[in-house]
């Protein structure tokens, strides 16, 4: 079985985007926990559940904050899990948010996704568990490859409309 991913957020408000990260880990089977947790609110919260992630069964942790975004840095600091933030939009179009999330000091990486890309966190912490999972890395080439039948097709209707022109 898959090591699990924790989906922690800032705030109940980032749960409109982030519920398609959830989306995503389900629909590839991976088990999952969110929970919501504040590097300013609940700092001492957010410390604890990191530095216990890895005995707790997980395998990556991804963190969605806004504005001063400082939430996937203090999980990354507390761990030696993988860490993928979703810079969320609030001020200034997210700027702030994806500024605070990637640029983090030596030692203490966040992969980071665009604004708002909460799937693309799912399929990027799926890519990191299917290094040991063959399970999870045949279901990402399915996923690939109707993804490339998909633009194929498009590509046939394309060139048959440029035809009938």
């Amino acid at each position: 079985m898959s090591k699990k991913v924790a989906v922690i957020m800032g705030s109940d408000s980032d749960f409109p985007v982030v519920k398609d990260a959830v989306a995503e880990l389900k629909s590839y089977g991976v088990p999952y926990e969110a929970h919501i947790m504040s590097a300013h609110r609940t700092p001492e919260l957010a410390c604890e559940f990191a530095s216990k992630a890895k005995e707790n069964g997980f395998g990556v942790i991804i963190c969605a904050a806004g504005m001063a975004a400082h939430l996937a840095g203090v999980i990354a600091g507390h761990t030696t899990l993988p860490v993928i933030g979703i810079p969320m939009k609030s001020s200034f179009d997210g700027l702030d948010a994806l500024l605070a999330t990637v640029q983090m000091p030596s030692g203490i990486p966040v992969a980071t996704v665009a604004v708002n890309g909460a799937k693309n966190a799912a399929i990027l912490a799926i890519q990191m568990l299917a290094l040991s999972d063959e399970s999870l890395s045949e279901k990402l080439s399915e996923s690939k490859q109707k993804m490339i039948d998909g633009v194929k097709a498009k590509e046939d209707k394309l060139q048959k409309m440029l035809e009938e022109l």
